[in-house]
């Protein structure tokens, strides 16, 4: 099995409708998931430019994660596509060291 991380974009208040929804995908996603991840809140993103601080406010901010183990990058997507996305998910395959 390979690991890959999953990226989630796109804020908005989380209904009991959409909790619902995240908690039925962690249980669909079961041996898959290597880590659940957690939500992210504010952050800076340093350039050699500059400091940006990042909110939820932030056009499609960086919103949370997770890991899961998949035997490609196609099954992986397959494992997100049932994900309660709010406006994009990104989906890298780790490699080792």
């Amino acid at each position: 099995m390979k690991k890959f991380l999953v990226l989630t974009y796109g804020f908005t208040t989380p209904t009991p409708e959409v909790q619902t929804a995240w908690g039925a995908w962690f249980a669909a996603a079961g041996p898959h998931l290597v880590d659940p991840g957690s939500p992210f809140g504010r952050g800076v993103e340093l350039t050699p430019s500059g400091r940006t601080d990042l909110t939820l406010d932030s056009p499609e901010p960086l919103v949370g994660y997770c890991i899961l183990n998949a035997d490609s990058l196609a099954d992986a997507e397959k494992l997100v596509a049932t994900m309660p996305i709010i406006d994009s998910v990104r989906v890298y395959e780790a490699h080792s060291m």
